[in-house]
């Protein structure tokens, strides 16, 4: 397995891992909180999404069109709301769109390409290309940590 195969395996994992949190929640569901305070479902996959858009953009892949107000909808400023949000096939079908075109771009990398430094404050989490790349399955899979305990929360099948 290569950098580009490590890589592709483990944005497919966490999008296999979250699809499966996922599959029997509502859109209703998506508004649950893990606990007071804390973001819901749907706040969290506009992060994720929006966060991965970015990125994508910001390693000279293609730019993808969100929704408008998509990202001040999943902004800081509005983590406490429960008004606004997309439905849970809608967030799935961009999510999807930005996936498969951040799984393209990867194919376009170099073995050296992997590491080009990251610009900006994310370098000190991920410091080049490839550890981003890895940096968006990881973030993902913590936040499906979190669709977890609010499946416990709403009585839900355990599914790990």
């Amino acid at each position: 397995m290569n950098t580009r195969e490590a890589i592709q395996s483990s944005l497919n994992l966490s999008m296999l891992v979250t699809e499966m949190f996922l599959a029997d929640l509502s859109d209703a569901d998506l508004l649950e909180r893990p606990v007071s305070n804390a973001n819901h479902i749907a706040w969290q996959l506009g992060h994720i999404i929006e966060t991965e858009a970015r990125g994508l953009a910001g390693f000279g892949g293609p730019v993808i069109e969100l929704p408008p107000n998509f990202k001040a909808q999943h902004s800081k400023d509005t983590a406490a709301s429960t008004s606004g949000f997309l439905t849970k096939q809608e967030y799935l079908d961009l999510w999807k769109k930005v996936r498969a075109a951040l799984l393209t771009h990867i194919n376009t990398f170099s073995d050296e390409q992997f590491d080009t430094p990251t610009p900006g404050p994310m370098a000190r989490l991920a410091p080049t290309a490839g550890a981003m790349f890895l940096l968006f399955a990881n973030h993902q899979t913590m936040h499906a940590g979190q669709f977890s305990v609010v499946r416990r929360k709403l009585g839900k099948p355990v599914l790990f």
